[in-house]
């Protein structure tokens, strides 16, 4: 293996050059590491939330980006989508297993850093 060159064995025994361009692993990290994404794995780390619950959590997060964050995340199988069949449909999102598992570092990673920061001034 080339100096600098990391590659990742997937289950199906293919392998991952993570450096180059066009590996898949590149947009599901891209994804993750969005502007909103990490928010949205953030904020479902706990519970379930609704649209309007998760729109809520996430401060500055508008409604169009919310839904194309959930949009990318779900097709990514790191959320999931749970529609009851109401009247209106209630839509539930949760982390699907996959998203638990980078859920939790993202999360460690966000304890760390706040961790580190100076203390917020009361005035």
């Amino acid at each position: 293996m080339k100096e600098g060159a990391q590659l990742t064995q997937a289950e199906a025994g293919h392998r991952y050059e993570v450096f180059h361009t066009d590996c898949p692993a590149r947009d599901v990290v891209d994804h993750v590491t969005s502007r909103w994404g990490i928010w949205v794995l953030i904020s479902l780390r706990n519970n379930d939330l609704r649209f309007y619950e998760l729109r809520n959590s996430i401060q500055g997060i508008s409604e169009k980006m919310l839904a194309q964050t959930l949009r990318t995340l779900v097709k990514d199988d790191l959320v999931r989508r749970e529609v009851e069949p109401t009247t209106p449909p209630q839509v539930t999102y949760g982390l699907t297993e996959f998203g638990q598992e980078i859920g939790e570092p993202l999360t460690d990673l966000f304890h760390r850093i706040t961790q580190r920061l100076p203390p917020r001034s009361q005035g």
